[in-house]
């Protein structure tokens, strides 16, 4: 059996991957919840038709999209996820010396699936640093104004459950639960398929934040293989103000790749301002 991710179907594009067996399914109150066994990339998650992650290549998400703020902010000790209930970005979050971290997803099947069949992406949720709320993200993160040094949106696309997650009114909330010097990086999609909402993302967050800036990682089994990033900060800023990286066992992200992936081809520039 092969599965196509549903997002890029209705583009006309998409990617397969073969499956040996469906492992569990759930219906959930926000969305259908997919865990597969596939031929070559490890367990797989799908959510309403759209590849999640991966076995075989989820640390280059989780790894970016946690490991960039969090060597740019000097002391980050208090750090909220919004979605991300596979555990994954917490995993790598849980890498650095932080006091507190608060785990938002609205979806609480998500967590309880990966803790069933991802054991290795979701076992750091037991950590007592943790705490998870299962709360709309939205609503969560007006109640503590502030707050937090590191804020990492670990959404889905722009549809559903996540379509909030990608508007002017959430990124200004965002903003406001950051601390003073905080930094908060969103999933903002691909910079092939996605550059209408890229462009959108651009047009206010330059406005709301002192430093915005555009990153990606590399992800074979996303749609056209790349994802992307923005990071949102009040003060330092992501290439100034960088800390060397000295947590062993990394896969994906190094000092030098940080460096990198805020290198953007010419036709991105314009679409985050330079």
């Amino acid at each position: 059996m092969w599965i196509q991710d549903a997002w890029d179907v209705r583009k006309g594009r998409t990617i397969s991957i073969q499956v040996r067996k469906e492992i569990e399914r759930v219906k959930s109150q926000f969305q259908e919840i997919v865990i597969y066994e596939t031929e070559c990339f490890g367990k797989l998650m799908l959510i309403d038709g759209v590849i999640m992650l991966t076995e075989f290549d989820e640390f280059a998400y989780h790894e970016m999209i946690a490991h960039v703020p969090l060597h740019t902010h000097p002391a980050p000790g208090k750090v909220l996820v919004i979605g991300g209930g596979d555990g994954g970005t917490v995993r790598e979050v849980l890498k650095h010396g932080v006091r507190e971290v608060v785990l938002c997803d609205i979806d609480e099947e998500v967590i309880k699936l990966s803790q069933r069949h991802l054991p290795a992406i979701s076992s750091s949720l037991a950590d007592p640093r943790v705490s998870i709320v299962c709360r709309d993200g939205t609503e969560y993160i007006r109640e503590k104004p502030g707050y937090y040094d590191v804020i990492i949106v670990d959404s889905t696309d722009p549809e559903g459950p996540g379509e909030q997650l990608f508007t002017r009114r959430f990124y200004e909330n965002m903003k406001e639960a950051l601390a003073p010097e905080g930094i908060a990086v969103t999933q903002s999609e691909s910079m092939y398929y996605d550059r209408k909402t890229i462009r959108n993302l651009f047009s206010f967050n330059k406005t709301l934040f002192p430093v915005a800036c555009y990153y990606y990682a590399l992800v074979p089994t996303y749609p056209s293989g790349t994802i992307g990033f923005s990071l949102c900060s009040r003060k330092y800023h992501p290439l100034e103000n960088i800390h060397p990286c000295s947590i062993s066992g990394l896969r994906y992200y190094s000092t030098e790749i940080h460096r990198a992936s805020f290198t953007l081809p010419e036709f991105m520039k314009e679409d985050v301002g330079g």
